[in-house]
């Protein structure tokens, strides 16, 4: 059997954007067959509202903090602190600093429903 691998690489203003929640801007870096990376800019009063979706969700905190909103209650995230929401896990999110928060996230599978919006 011969496997033939494709590097691919996405010059970042390539990269997909788009917004569906004021003060949220997501940048889609690259995606796979199996993971999706995303860049995530909070707008100080940006807010996620409770949600779950199938996919897994790991993330880090570039810059800022950002309180997550949980079932169990508030999580407070800081820059290059890790995170993981397991597949259907309920969570939503509002930024604590006054300059924002800035999350690289990674989705698997990839997110349907965001890369319908980039089409």
């Amino acid at each position: 059997m011969n496997d033939v691998y494709t590097l691919i690489i996405i010059p970042r203003e390539d990269a997909k954007r788009f917004s569906t929640i004021p003060g949220v801007k997501n940048t889609i870096l690259i995606t796979g067959e199996m993971q999706m990376l995303v860049l995530i800019k909070l707008d100080p009063t940006a807010k996620i509202l409770l949600h779950s979706h199938i996919n897994e969700q790991v993330g880090i905190c570039l810059k800022g903090k950002v309180e997550f909103l949980t079932e169990e209650g508030p999580v407070v995230i800081e820059e290059n602190m890790s995170y993981l929401f397991k597949s259907n896990e309920k969570h939503g999110c509002r930024p604590l600093s006054k300059e924002g928060v800035t999350l690289l996230e990674s989705f698997s599978p990839p997110r349907a429903d965001f890369l319908t919006l980039v089409k």
